[in-house]
């Protein structure tokens, strides 16, 4: 025993140092054997040989994406289909309705998105929560069967009690209710609304967590979805939070600004689908679709074509990026962007620039203040790459649009919760909707030029015309854009 310890008193550093290399070698084999981005893979495989033990293990808890070899997401992805509405049909041909070139894109989102495309929906735009809040609110008090409520960010501010009040009032009124929240979002105002929620009774829950707290295996996964589900038909999404720095008329000019939509038709039952297997996964309760979803009524006119597209770090990782990839592809005359944290990786920005060089008009809006200073110098860091191609790049100075929204030839808008950024396109559980619809497309391209109008144009020389310390601040907050 004295010679067992006299040689691990000796030879202590020699094997810990052999042991920290078989464990980085053998965390790095993984990286390397699972990461399918070479980047990722040169830049994990050198963080773990180069931190002994504490890169390994910053890999084991953030590298490795366990919800993609979850079963659950096998099974999710299965179930889906049971939840969406068979008495409408997949629509047909997309051209006489859009244009003839979202043909090869409809075929792409097909593949892509799982859902069908689906004629009989009713999408109304929705302008920040001064519209959104009290359209919602209506319909929780309207209702009388279930509601289904899943956001990322759910304040315990005036606008959460609202929304509080609301449903404890429906809740009375014998209506189902259930409440799905992000757990990293619930965090966002002290205390958080899911107490207040639990003493009422109603049905909550945190998504990506269990009874000890956060799962480290999944700490950097969030969902990101808002979804709004009332009475088997009728349903909110878009890019709003919960929280009332959305609303004039609480916050006054400061208000932030962002747009949500209402939905009527089968549309609203994919949203519920995409609730219910969420629910199911944090809870491990299934919704029965008889109990939730109804015969869908006609919905008002226009009825247009959509689906929802949802992605996330599972069976479905990079579909946005996908259907991103095929609409600007097949873009002939003008693609509009309006996002708060354009951080598109390389691939996006050769599509990007591809689609300027073709002689396209690409204009992409961001926000001349952001709520995310480093977002904001990781964005700045960016910007040349795109305009340097012809991309034409505006900061808009008014107050702060979370808005995410995207349309192409005046025809085709993709609508939603995500961000062009390495988090949305990867990390995050998002959802969006493809919607082939001219009015809406048009109506959403006025929104965008009405902000190109108040807005200020990034040239190549106002971004070389920053002092050299912020320039240099910028590109070394840009190295870690992929993890803001």
């Amino acid at each position: 025993m004295n010679a067992l310890a006299d040689f691990l008193q000796a030879y202590w550093p020699h094997l810990t140092a052999l042991l920290s290399l078989a464990f980085s070698l053998a965390v790095a084999a993984q990286a390397a054997m699972h990461k399918n981005d070479v980047r990722a893979a040169i830049a994990w495989v050198g963080v773990i040989l180069m931190s002994p033990f504490v890169g390994a293990l910053l890999y084991l808890v953030a590298g490795i994406n366990r919800i993609r070899r979850d079963q659950m997401s096998t099974q999710r992805s299965l179930l889906i289909k049971d939840y969406v509405d068979s008495a409408h049909p997949t629509f047909g041909d997309v051209g006489p309705i859009s244009a003839p070139q979202f043909a090869s894109l409809r075929v792409l989102c097909d593949q892509v998105g799982r859902f069908p495309l689906q004629d009989g929906n009713h999408i109304t735009l929705l302008d920040s929560g001064d519209q959104a809040y009290p359209a919602m609110l209506h319909a929780i008090d309207e209702a009388d069967h279930c509601i289904a409520l899943q956001s990322y960010i759910f304040d315990h501010d005036r606008i959460g009690l609202r929304f509080v009040d609301a449903l404890k009032r429906a809740q009375a009124r014998g209506v189902e209710i259930r409440v799905l929240i992000d757990a990293i979002g619930a965090r966002y105002s002290r205390p958080p609304i899911l107490r207040l929620l639990e003493r009422n009774s109603i049905r909550t829950d945190r998504f990506m967590t269990n009874p000890l707290g956060l799962r480290t295996v999944y700490a950097n996964l969030r969902s990101h979805r808002k979804i709004l589900f009332i009475d088997g038909h009728l349903g909110f999404t878009g890019g709003m939070n919960i929280r009332e720095s959305f609303m004039a008329s609480l916050t006054g000019r400061r208000a932030d600004i962002d747009t949500h939509f209402r939905i009527e038709g089968p549309l609203a039952t994919q949203l519920f689908a995409v609730f219910a297997n969420d629910w199911e996964f944090a809870t491990k309760e299934r919704l029965q679709i008889e109990d939730w979803v109804r015969v869908t009524p006609r919905a008002p006119a226009p009825q247009v074509p959509a689906r929802c597209i949802r992605s996330g770090p599972d069976r479905f990782i990079a579909a946005t990026h996908r259907v991103l990839l095929g609409a600007l592809a097949v873009a002939q005359h003008h693609v509009r962007i309006q996002s708060p944290y354009f951080l598109p990786d390389q691939i996006l920005i050769g599509a990007l620039n591809t689609a300027a060089r073709r002689g396209i008009q690409v204009d992409i809006v961001i926000p001349g203040r952001n709520n995310l200073r480093l977002v904001n110098y990781a964005m700045t860091a960016q910007l040349a790459q795109v305009i340097e191609a012809g991309c034409r790049v505006w900061r808009c100075h008014k107050n702060f649009d979370h808005s995410k929204l995207l349309t192409i030839d005046d025809a085709w808008s993709y609508v939603g919760s995500s961000n062009m950024d390495p988090r949305s396109l990867r990390l995050n559980f998002e959802l969006d909707m493809e919607i082939y619809d001219r009015p809406l497309a048009e109506q959403i391209a006025q929104r965008i030029d009405a902000d190109i109008e108040r807005s200020k144009p990034v040239t190549l020389e106002s971004l070389k015309a920053l002092p050299y310390l912020k320039q240099l601040r910028n590109r070394i907050i840009w190295l870690a854009s992929p993890y803001l």
